[in-house]
C-alpha cells in the first residue's frame, strides 16, 4: 500500500477496532467480577442459607423441599443444601464434587464461561448452601448502537487526520511535478506551521534559488554569445587581412590584438566561473590588506602611466583580515583598473584604505564621466556597459566589477558605487574580525 492517506486511515481504524474489542473484554470481565462480589452473586447466598437452615431444622427434608421449590420460582438455577462433607440433606446424594468447584461467597469466579457455582457456609460449619447459576447476560445488541456511534465519530476523526496529512503532500507532489516540467514560477505558498509546512517552504526556497540560477545562466549564455560575436568577426576580418593585405605586419598586429581581446574575455569568464562555481574552495589565510593594496597599486602604475594618468595612494597601517589573498587581489585590481580605464589624461586615480567600525574600507575614485544614477547598481552585473564611454573599445569586457563584487561577497563584505561629480567612486568594505566562512 503506497498511499499515505490509505495507510493512516487503515492504521487509525485498526487501532480503533482493537481498542473497542479490548474495551468490550474489560467491560465484561469487570462487570462480571463486580456483580459476583456485590450484586447478583453477593450476600444473597447467605440469606438463602439461613432460609434453608430454618426450614430444615423446623420441618426436616419435607419443609426444605418446599423452601427450595418456592425459591426456584423466583431465582433460576440449581440449589443444594448439604452437610459439611457434601451430602445432600434433601436427596441424600453426594455433592462433594460440585462443592469442590464452588467458590466461597464474595470471592472472584474461577472461570468466566459456563455456570457459576457459589457456596455459602453456616456459622457453625455444619451446613453448606450451593447455588449453581448461569452468569448474568451481557446484551451486546443493546450497546451496539452506542458503539457504532463512537466508532463512526472516531473513524471520521481518523479520516480528517489522514486528509490533513495526505492532501498537502499530494499538493506538494503536484507542485514538484509542475516545477520539474518547466514551470519555474510555481510555488507551494503554504501557511502551515508543522513539518509539512516547513517542507513546503524549503521547496519554495529551493525553487527560487534554482530559478535565479537558471535565469543567471541564460543571461550569461546570451551575454557570452553576444560578446563573442564581435571579437570573432574582427578576428575573421584580421585573418582575411593577413592573407590579402600588402602590409602583412599590420595585419598580423591586428590579428594578435584581436586574439588578445578574445583571450582576455575567456580569462575573465573563467574568473567568474571559478568564483561562483566552488565558493568553498577559497584558501583562508591571514592577509595584510595594506601590503596587498601597495602591491596591486604598484602593478597598476604601468597601465596608468600608459594612459597618461597617475595613482594616488593613501593607506592606513596594518589592516589584517582572514580571507583568500588571490581573490582579494583580483577584486582590488579589477576596481583600480576599471577606474584607470575611464580616468581622463593627466588626472589622478585616488586610492584610499582606512578602518571604519571594525571594517576595512577601500575607496577608489576616478575623475571620468561617471555613470547615470539609475545604473549604479547595474555596473556590477556581467557585461553591463551603461554608455558609449564605457564599452569594449576601452579594452574591458564588462566583467571586472562583477568579479570584484563576487569576491567581496565571498568574504562577507560589500561593494557599491556612487557618483563623485566628477568621476565615479567605488567603495569596498571588508570585515576585519570575521573569518570568511559559510561561503555561497
Amino acid at each position: 500500500m503506497r498511499s499515505i492517506y490509505a495507510r493512516i486511515s487503515l492504521w487509525s481504524f485498526g487501532t480503533l477496532v482493537l481498542s473497542l474489542v479490548a474495551f468490550l473484554g474489560v467491560t465484561v470481565v469487570v462487570s462480571f467480577q463486580n456483580a459476583h462480589r456485590t450484586g447478583a452473586f453477593g450476600r444473597v447466598q447467605s440469606l438463602e442459607l439461613e432460609g434453608a437452615m430454618e426450614a430444615y431444622e423446623s420441618g426436616g427434608p419435607q419443609k426444605l423441599n418446599v423452601f427450595i421449590e418456592r425459591l426456584h420460582k423466583y431465582i433460576p438455577g440449581k440449589h443444594f443444601f448439604t452437610d459439611a462433607n457434601g451430602r445432600d440433606l434433601l436427596t441424600g446424594e453426594d455433592r462433594s464434587a460440585i462443592l469442590a468447584t464452588a467458590v466461597p461467597e464474595g470471592s472472584p469466579p474461577k472461570r468466566f464461561r459456563g455456570p457459576i457455582v457459589v457456596m455459602a457456609k453456616s456459622g457453625d460449619g455444619r451446613y453448606r448452601w450451593i447455588a449453581e447459576m448461569d452468569p448474568p447476560p451481557f446484551d451486546l445488541l443493546s450497546y451496539l448502537p452506542y458503539y457504532v456511534l463512537i466508532l463512526g465519530a472516531v473513524a471520521l476523526v481518523c479520516w480528517l487526520l489522514a486528509l490533513t496529512v495526505a492532501s498537502p503532500l499530494r499538493a506538494l507532489a503536484h507542485t514538484v511535478d509542475r516545477f520539474g516540467a518547466g514551470d519555474m514560477a510555481v510555488r507551494v505558498n503554504t501557511t502551515r506551521k508543522d513539518e509539512i509546512g516547513e517542507l513546503g517552504r524549503a521547496f519554495d526556497r529551493m525553487a527560487e534559488r534554482i530559478r535565479t540560477l537558471l535565469s543567471a545562466e541564460r543571461r550569461l549564455l546570451q551575454d557570452v554569445s553576444h560578446e563573442l560575436r564581435s571579437p570573432l568577426a574582427r578576428l575573421s576580418f584580421a585573418a582575411e587581412l593577413v592573407r590579402t593585405a600588402e602590409d602583412r605586419e599590420a595585419g598580423v598586429a591586428r590579428l594578435k590584438k584581436e586574439i588578445q581581446r578574445l583571450t582576455d574575455l575567456v580569462g575573465a569568464l573563467l574568473q567568474v566561473t571559478r568564483a561562483e562555481g566552488d565558493p568553498f574552495s577559497i584558501a583562508l589565510a591571514d592577509v595584510r590588506l595594506d601590503e596587498l593594496l601597495h602591491e596591486v597599486v604598484e602593478d597598476c602604475r604601468v597601465e596608468a602611466d600608459a594612459r597618461g594618468c597617475s595613482l594616488a595612494l593613501r593607506s592606513a597601517a596594518q589592516l589584517e583580515m582572514s580571507g583568500d589573498r588571490e581573490l582579494l587581489r583580483r577584486a582590488i585590481e579589477n576596481v583600480i583598473r576599471n577606474s584607470i580605464h575611464y580616468a581622463p589624461s593627466k588626472s589622478a586615480v585616488e586610492v584610499e584604505l582606512d578602518r571604519a567600525k571594525g571594517m576595512a574600507r577601500l575607496t577608489v575614485r576616478d575623475h571620468g564621466p561617471g555613470v547615470p544614477e539609475e545604473a549604479l547598481g547595474e555596473i556590477f552585473q556581467p557585461f553591463v556597459r551603461v554608455d558609449d564611454s564605457r564599452d569594449s573599445s576601452t579594452g574591458g569586457v564588462g566583467l571586472g566589477l562583477a568579479i570584484a563584487m563576487r569576491a567581496v561577497g565571498l568574504h562577507h563584505g560589500r561593494v557599491w558605487a556612487e557618483n563623485a561629480r566628477p568621476g565615479l567612486r567605488v567603495l569596498i568594505e571588508l570585515p576585519l574580525d570575521r573569518v570568511a566562512r559559510d561561503q555561497g
